[in-house]
């Protein structure tokens, strides 16, 4: 995910209802714990921006090369979360409920624009 407002975009594009899916190598090891009420959260430039309600995981293989690969199946829309600086990794994430960066209401603004939060770690100062 490159902007969380380019994802907003896209959802409005395809509508609520169409499913949506993320592509992983591997079925998550604790796949049914994290179906009952956890969440995938996106990291945008560093930050934790947003979250996702899992649905399911579903394995597959590529017709192409002949790997395995895990769809997972997220619910709409994303839920905007507080701002929270993290080490890099592959762009999202699941967290246990008590780690998990609380969700933000409308009319709720962080603390720092998250722009300004991925700077200033990228810089060290975070």
């Amino acid at each position: 995910m490159k902007t969380v407002q380019a994802a907003r975009r896209r959802e409005r594009r395809q509508g609520p209802r169409t499913p949506h899916w993320v592509y992983t190598r591997n079925t998550p090891r604790r796949a049914e714990e994290l179906l009952a009420g956890g969440s995938l959260y996106w990291v945008v430039r560093g930050v934790i921006r947003c979250r996702q309600e899992l649905v399911g995981f579903e394995e597959d293989i590529d017709e192409d090369d002949g790997k395995k690969f895990c769809r997972i199946k997220v619910k709409r829309p994303l839920i905007a979360t507080a701002p929270r600086t993290c080490k890099a990794f592959q762009g999202w994430r699941y967290f246990e409920p008590e780690r998990a960066p609380p969700d933000l209401s409308r009319g709720d603004t962080p603390d720092m624009p998250p722009d300004m939060a991925a700077e200033l770690k990228r810089l060290g100062l975070l």
